[in-house]
């Protein structure tokens, strides 16, 4: 370099180190420059000055402007370290203190360099290597005060910002001149001698712009970085720390020798991108990273603003591609806690809880009364989120067994049970599966998961009350039609009568006459056997009871099957009800028919009978494509949803409700790929009789 460059940047040296002697001073004495951070800015603005002279005087390269240098980066990171401290927010942002600890830890290490400077000064392989990891531990430093300068301005509020971004800009002008020196001396294994002498006018900028800054009138720097942003900047962090660790230490395995140092250094890279490739990815990575800033770095565990946002729109899903509103109750809730899977829970009409809909959770086994009617109580009345590892653990004692029970503390993914209430009344229950990363829930938990398990209940209870009263339209709109038909088949039946009594008066071969007269009786007992049908479906029957002998009507039922499909008697205990025989065999038939069509042509349908606890148990059993529980609890006892092109979708329903009106009970059990099992219970003939005898003695008593 030619005399004038040399003058050039001589004065460059001396004119940044003036500079921020002034500011310094200015800053430490002036009462308009109070702050968490004066101190440190005036300070680090000293130990610049400082150095700067010494490199003017002594030049670049001396042992003391080396010394001086890992000061002052120490003093600039100790003023951006208190400008998060605003308020003493400093000690609240746990991640800051140790982030900034192990980068001054980095830059100190410098002293131990210079150390191995000196003691091999004379081995130019050893100088070549210890430049590397002098470059390599700037390069770090750089890298992570870049990300904390990031996340001193774009965390900090909007109005706190325009007094930020003048010591962010300069310190970022600072750091960012370093990155690019150091990184181009790394790749060229020196230092530039062009840019080393340039790095005055940086810090002649960054003195420029915190007079800016400094001469400003102060705002409050309310640091609130949002929860995704906190996450990526640590991520980032994370990372350039895991790949300068990397190129370190293959950049020492590469000087181990000759013939086998780089084999070393091959084998450490693979070695250590096939663990980034497989760590990086993990959930449970992910899930500690987030519960770790949540829990150190902000006063709340939830960004309640984006949790009400994912929830609307998770809720508000619509469209063909949309799931149904059930599972996405059950994701909206799951959301909340990062868990993967979770279930839903509704009451049934016999008591009790059973499974509703599924969110991820396809192979959890799921009995038929999930939760007894006490459990569901419990919750009810209690309003309990309950955490099942608390009950395993045995530290909740005021909880009955009826509200875990066995299948759910037998299955170790099972974690949390959260109740949905509307206007005091149960309406569901989400059970959560355990998180990649389980924690203990706590009252924050709580309260987040109450308010969502109050504004799903609404949203549960108003499809209820909308689907019950589309089901009326639709039962007006079916009265209506079957009142018309009912008209029109008694018209009928009265002209076929009247033709029945004319031909017997009028016709004049016996022969004819008695066949007509046959033909025309059959014809009207059947139209009238249907117009009593049809005037069945407001009370659905069962008024008359008599002694009906069960297994002679199952074995009549499949005699009619045998020539369309084969329907086979696996136990037949042959006892007496009290039924309706023409409503029983009515509800039978619908059942067997229900089976024979979802039944593959040579898949038997099986009737087992037997006798249990005072009642008879006639089990309908097939081995078809079965039904979904959503499918079960939302279609199967609903008029008007039929699976048979045209059907009126009431064979089901019109069964159960034959079955309930003379005193017996239908559930079904189904597995979508196995098959169904419908299964009926009957009073036993001598079982009814005692029922009632008790029940009149009663009346007489009282």
């Amino acid at each position: 370099m030619g005399i004038a460059w040399d003058l050039a940047i001589y004065l460059t040296f001396l004119a940044a180190a003036v500079a921020a002697v002034a500011l310094g001073l200015w800053v430490g004495t002036n009462q308009r420059a109070r702050g968490p951070a004066a101190s440190a800015s005036a300070v680090a603005l000293a130990l610049a000055a400082i150095w700067s002279f010494t490199v003017a005087g002594f030049g670049r390269e001396s042992l003391a402007a080396e010394v001086l240098l890992v000061v002052s980066n120490l003093g600039w990171l100790w003023m951006l370290y208190r400008l998060f401290g605003h308020d003493d927010r400093d000690k609240s942002l746990g991640p800051i203190r140790p982030v900034v600890a192990a980068l001054a830890f980095v830059e100190m290490m410098q002293f131990a360099l210079f150390a191995a400077r000196l003691q091999y000064d004379l081995q130019p392989e050893a100088q070549v290597l210890i430049l590397q990891f002098v470059f390599t531990f700037r390069l770090l430093l750089c890298i992570g005060a870049l990300v904390l300068v990031h996340n001193l301005y774009a965390g900090a509020a909007q109005q706190a910002r325009l007094a930020l971004r003048w010591p962010a800009a300069a310190l970022g002008v600072l750091f960012l001149f370093d990155l690019n020196l150091y990184t181009i001396a790394y790749l060229g294994n020196g230092l530039p001698q062009v840019l080393g002498d340039l790095r005055a006018l940086a810090l002649l900028v960054a003195v420029a712009l915190l007079g800016i800054g400094m001469v400003r009138n102060k705002t409050e720097l309310r640091f609130s970085p949002s929860r995704s942003f906190a996450f990526q900047s640590f991520s980032l962090l994370l990372i350039g720390a895991y790949l300068v660790v990397m190129v370190v230490v293959a950049q020492g395995l590469s000087f181990v020798g000759s013939d086998y140092g780089r084999m070393l250094q091959a084998g450490f890279v693979l070695l250590a991108s096939l663990v980034a490739l497989t760590v990086l990815p993990s959930k449970k990575l992910r899930g500690w990273l987030r519960v770790t800033l949540s829990k150190n770095l902000f006063q709340h565990r939830y960004d309640y603003r984006s949790e009400w946002l994912r929830f609307t729109d998770t809720i508000g899903r619509a469209g063909p591609q949309a799931p149904p509103l059930l599972e996405r109750a059950v994701q909206a809730v799951a959301d909340i806690t990062d868990s993967p899977s979770g279930i839903l829970l509704t009451p049934r009409e016999e008591g009790g809880m059973a499974l509703a809909a599924r969110w991820q959770w396809p192979d959890i086994d799921v009995p038929g009364e999930a939760l007894s009617a006490d459990g569901a109580r419990f919750f009810e009345e209690s309003q309990f989120i309950l955490d099942l590892d608390d009950i395993r653990r045995d530290h909740e004692s005021g909880v009955p067994a009826a509200a875990s029970p066995d299948w759910l503390l037998d299955d170790d993914r099972a974690w949390a049970l959260v109740p949905l209430l509307h206007y005091e009344r149960l309406v569901a229950v989400v059970l959560l599966a355990r998180p990649p990363m389980a924690r203990q829930l706590d009252w924050e938990d709580f309260d987040l998961l109450r308010i969502v398990g109050r504004q799903l209940a609404s949203y549960l209870a108003e499809q209820t009350s909308q689907d019950a009263l589309s089901e009326a339209q639709r039962f007006d709109e079916f009265n209506r039609r079957i009142a018309f038909v009912m008209h029109d088949i008694k018209n009928l039946a009265s002209q076929l009568s009247l033709l029945a009594g004319n031909a017997e008066k009028h016709a004049d071969k016996p022969e004819f006459r008695a066949d007509m007269i046959l033909t025309l009786r059959n014809s009207t007992d059947k139209l009238q056997a249907l117009l009593a049908r049809l005037g069945r479906y407001g009370s659905m029957g069962g008024t008359e009871r008599g002694d009906v002998e069960l297994g002679a009507l199952i074995e009549k039922i499949a005699a009619q099957y045998a020539d369309r499909h084969q329907v086979t008697l696996i136990e037949n205990a042959n006892c007496r009800v009290k039924a309706d025989a023409e409503a029983l065999e009515q509800a039978l038939v619908h059942l067997v028919q229900n089976a024979v069509e979802a039944s593959e042509a040579k898949s038997p349908v099986l009737l087992n009978l037997r006798q249990e606890h005072g009642n008879a148990v006639l089990e309908v059993i097939d081995s078809g494509s079965g039904m979904s529980p959503e499918y079960i609890r939302t279609r199967l006892f609903k008029p008007f949803h039929s699976s048979k092109p045209g059907g009126f979708g009431i064979g089901a329903y019109e069964a159960r409700e034959l079955v309930r009106a003379m005193g017996g009970r239908l559930d079904v059990e189904s597995r979508e790929g196995l098959g169904t099992r419908f299964v009926l219970r009957l009073t036993l003939s001598e079982e009814g009789d005692l029922i009632n005898a008790m029940q009149n003695s009663k009346k007489e008593v009282a």
